[in-house]
C-alpha cells in the first residue's frame, strides 16, 4: 500500500487560519489571565510561522507507521494492513518512502519501484508550481476555516503547553466554489493553536453531512467520518507530526463501499538532507531527535 489511507492528515499543509475568525465572539475575560490575542494578528502570525515551519522541516525525516483496518457491516475488523514509511519534506511538500508492508521489508523489485516513485515525487516538489492559483484551491485546513463559522475562543493546556482553542462549523448557506469549499461546508471540529509558537498543535474534525464528489457519481464520504491530527515540538527545535487517527465511511463510483479505521504513529525523528541531484540517495545525519 503505497498511498496513505483516505482519512490520513500526515501530509496536510497547515496554512493561514482565516479572516473570519475575527468575527468570533470572545468569552468574558478572566482577570487572572491575559486577554486573548487580537484575532487578525494571531492569524497572520500562524501563517508566518507556518512558512518558517515548512523550511525547518526540510532538515528532518521520521518514521510513520500506519495501520488501516477494514470494518464490516457489523463493526468488526475483517482485515488489517500495516505500512511503514520514511517521511521527509521538500519545498513544503511531504514525501513518503515505503519501507515495510505488514512488517516485511520491500523486496528488490519493490524497492526499485519505490525509489523511482520517490525520485519523481522529489523532482516534482522541487519545481515551481506552474499554476499557483490552482494550488491555492487544494483542500487544506486554511480552506476549511475560511468558509466556517468560528466561535468560543478560549485557552486550554494541551500536552503541558498553553493553547488557544477555537470551535468551527461549516456554513451550510455558503455557495461553494470548487471542491475545497464544498467539503468545508460539511465539516465541524476544534483547533488547538500553540500560544507560544503559533502553530496548530491538534485538530479534531468530523463530517456533519455527506460529502459527494460529482454529485456522488465519483465518490462520497459519509456523515460521521472523522479524523484527528497531532503535532509536537521535537527537541525544542521544530514542530513535526506525531500521529493521528480517523474513521471513514465512503463509496467509490457508486459501487465500492469503504469503511475503514486508521491509526498513524510518527516517531524516530532524525536530521535529514536531500541531495537535489540524487533524491533517491538522500543523506541522513546520525543525530536522532526524540
Amino acid at each position: 500500500m503505497h498511498a496513505r489511507p483516505t482519512f490520513s492528515l500526515g501530509g496536510l499543509i497547515l496554512p493561514a487560519l482565516l479572516a473570519s475568525l475575527a468575527h468570533a465572539q470572545k468569552p468574558p475575560a478572566n482577570p487572572a489571565s491575559p486577554p486573548l490575542p487580537e484575532i487578525h494578528q494571531l492569524m497572520r502570525e500562524v501563517k508566518d510561522h507556518q512558512k518558517q515551519l515548512e523550511k525547518a522541516r526540510e532538515n528532518y525525516t521520521y518514521t510513520s507507521t500506519q495501520i488501516t483496518e477494514d470494518i464490516d457491516s457489523n463493526g468488526r475488523v475483517k482485515k488489517t494492513a500495516t505500512s511503514e514509511f520514511e517521511e521527509f519534506f521538500v519545498n513544503g511538500h511531504p514525501i513518503e518512502r515505503l519501507v515495510k508492508k505488514d512488517g516485511k521489508p520491500l523486496d528488490d523489485r519493490e524497492q526499485q519501484k519505490e525509489t523511482e516513485r520517490v525520485t519523481k515525487a522529489v523532482e516534482k516538489a522541487e519545481k515551481p508550481d506552474p499554476d499557483p492559483a490552482k494550488s491555492e484551491r487544494q483542500i487544506s485546513l486554511g480552506h476549511v476555516l475560511e468558509v466556517a463559522d468560528v466561535h468560543t475562543p478560549r485557552r486550554q493546556m494541551y500536552r503541558g503547553r498553553p493553547t488557544i482553542v477555537f470551535d468551527f462549523i461549516g456554513r451550510k448557506d455558503l455557495k461553494a466554489h470548487g471542491i475545497a469549499e464544498d467539503l468545508s461546508k460539511k465539516l465541524q471540529g476544534t483547533v488547538w493553536i500553540d500560544e507560544a509558537d503559533r502553530v496548530v498543535a491538534h485538530l479534531d474534525a468530523s463530517f456533519n453531512d455527506n460529502f459527494r464528489v460529482a454529485g456522488g457519481l465519483m465518490a462520497s464520504i459519509g456523515k460521521g467520518s472523522n479524523f484527528r491530527f497531532d503535532q509536537a515540538l521535537v527537541n525544542g527545535e521544530v514542530w513535526l507530526p506525531t500521529g493521528g487517527e480517523g474513521t471513514i465511511q465512503a463509496r467509490v463510483l457508486l459501487v465500492k463501499g469503504i469503511h475503514q479505521h486508521g491509526i498513524e504513529r510518527d516517531y524516530d525523528y532524525k536530521r535529514f538532507r536531500v541531495e537535489t541531484q540524487q533524491p533517491k540517495d538522500a543523506k541522513l545525519d546520525t543525530e536522532r531527535k526524540q
